[in-house]
């Protein structure tokens, strides 16, 4: 999901996707997959076993191929023929294979899971959330590949963009001879095992997956917030960023992405145990072992964003405020920039 914090975090990318004309094509592209996958989902259950969780994965994933092209398509506005030529193989088999399928595989788990979580149990009704999953996965990936397909249109189309949101950049950095990362994705997996564990008291499912996921959010999310300044300027100490920054602001990177995506993690994470391995819920050892997971995640998305944004600001130091805005955080990233005064964040949109 690393895709979707790039598409809203960095600025460029972000006031790229949220200009009017695009929101208002992007509605209708979500509409109708959603739609779409509603009627697969009626005819689906007449012919495959979809209170099997393999059945369904399976079904959402290859329904999000199938959406996750589609949707690209319109974004691109372009043929087959041309997108192939123009962005070749790879990029085309990472927007079927990632977004289509384990994206869309990813949002069945966090759907079923936050079900669960609510006492709505897709191993004993299974229709109700197996027709939920199909339709708010294959609606999110269709959002999202839309919006990578018109970034990608921009860009053939000479829009400069310093990130694109298929994780080469992210491969950069690891692959780099110095790694800054490091002490916060260390950090981050011992802390997120270490308060997963916490419900290893609580005997009820529900409310041993509710203290797991509480803990894991909070400290993925403040994990990913120290990782954040510590990338965004890496010439002076996280701290400095950090209490530099108006705390609305802090806050508000805090709960997006931080404390969203470290819930989203875990939440899939449990799915896995729950429905895949069949588990009445998540034992301790796999609580930890998820926790930790997901902590070092955020730690290493975390620096990630903020060293992208650091590049942004580098490569494109003089930018109007019109052009820096962005959806969910741009209070804390414009303030995070060389000290200039930005106006305050839009309202955050689809």
């Amino acid at each position: 999901m690393l895709h979707r914090m790039v598409l809203r975090v960095l600025p460029s990318l972000s006031l790229a996707v949220t200009e009017d004309a695009v929101r208002k094509k992007k509605r209708i592209v979500m509409f109708a997959p959603g739609m779409v996958a509603f009627g697969c989902y009626r005819l689906a259950k007449h012919v495959l076993p979809l209170s099997e969780p393999w059945v369904l994965l399976v079904t959402c994933g290859a329904l999000g191929v199938v959406t996750a092209a589609a949707a690209y398509r319109v974004g691109r506005a372009s043929d087959w023929r041309t997108m192939g030529e123009q962005d070749g193989a790879g990029l085309l088999s990472w927007i079927a294979g990632w977004i289509g399928f384990a994206y869309g595989v990813q949002l069945s788990l966090l759907v079923l899971s936050l079900l669960w979580l609510v006492g709505y149990d897709y191993l004993q009704h299974p229709d109700g959330p197996a027709m939920m999953a199909m339709i708010i996965s294959c609606t999110a990936v269709a959002r999202d590949a839309f919006e990578i397909g018109h970034v990608r249109k921009m860009q053939i189309m000479g829009r400069p963009f310093t990130t694109f949101p298929n994780g080469a950049s992210l491969r950069e950095l690891i692959g780099s001879r110095s790694a800054p990362w490091r002490p916060w994705v260390a950090t981050g997996l011992l802390a997120g095992a270490l308060v997963a564990s916490l419900g290893h008291g609580v005997q009820t499912g529900q409310l041993a997956l509710i203290v797991q996921v509480t803990a894991v959010t909070l400290v993925g999310g403040t994990i990913a917030l120290g990782a954040y300044f510590s990338g965004v300027r890496p010439q002076v100490p996280w701290t400095s960023g950090l209490l530099g920054t108006k705390l609305s602001e802090s806050l508000k990177y805090w709960w997006w992405p931080g404390m969203a995506f470290a819930s989203t993690y875990y939440l899939v994470a449990a799915g896995v145990v729950i429905f895949v391995a069949r588990e009445p819920g998540v034992p301790t050892w796999c609580a930890a072992a998820a926790g930790g997971i997901v902590g070092a995640l955020m730690g290493l998305y975390g620096y990630y964003l903020g060293h992208r944004r650091h590049i942004e600001d580098q490569q494109a130091p003089e930018v109007s405020t019109a052009m820096l805005r962005c959806p969910f955080v741009m209070g804390i990233l414009g303030k995070s920039g060389a000290g200039a005064s930005l106006a305050a964040p839009s309202t955050s949109k689809v």
